[in-house]
């Protein structure tokens, strides 16, 4: 994460001081008091499946320009988690899509994100490129270009829904509403 100096309030210097209701040393303002608290950023993300295949992104900006991941995005104050999963896949694809079930969430500690990943089923729209991306592709769960990957939490999420949809336990397009039984993920080794 990117290290502050100011603070975003009165423009004063920020130090790191231990306060007596925390156990770790926070930002504060030299001037204002003000307490700075830096957390995690909240992506929100989809996986589009339309018919037996997830849709996935080549990025077209940094980071990891060039590698395909699936829609996904930042969190926007006044918006929920699901509204920002459907605006990111349609930002990124041009595809309208319902959210069906959450995936997973994943944590991303040397990041600073937490990924929150919905099964998706395309409703409609027409697969196109963005600013953000370069190429909109449909990949079948055998055919997901593994080592050309984003990120952990892209081969996570797709390990997961790839696993149900080529083992047999459970539809991979799943009803609105329904429990998923996804088997323990294993990330590997960083």
């Amino acid at each position: 994460m990117e290290e502050l100096r100011f603070c975003p309030y009165c423009g004063g210097r920020l130090v790191e001081r231990l306060l007596k209701t925390e156990d770790r040393p926070r930002l504060v303002c030299d001037n204002c008091e003000q307490v700075l608290y830096q957390n995690p950023r909240i992506v929100a993300a989809a996986l589009p499946i339309n018919g037996k295949g997830v849709v996935l992104l080549r990025r077209g900006i940094e980071p990891r320009r060039g590698a395909w991941t699936f829609p996904s995005g930042y969190m926007e104050l006044g918006e929920s988690l699901e509204e920002a999963a459907i605006r990111e896949t349609k930002e990124e694809t041009n595809l309208d899509i319902e959210l069906t079930a959450l995936l997973d969430i994943y944590s991303r500690r040397e990041a600073g994100v937490v990924v929150v990943v919905f099964l998706a089923r395309v409703l409609g729209g027409q697969p196109s490129t963005s600013r953000e991306s370069l190429e909109v592709a449909e990949f079948a769960p055998d055919q997901v270009p593994w080592d050309e990957l984003a990120f952990p939490s892209t081969f996570w999420a797709l390990e997961a829904w790839a696993s149900r949809a080529l083992n047999g336990n459970g539809s991979h397009v799943v009803e609105k509403d329904a429990v998923l039984d996804l088997p323990e993920l294993n990330p590997p080794a960083q």
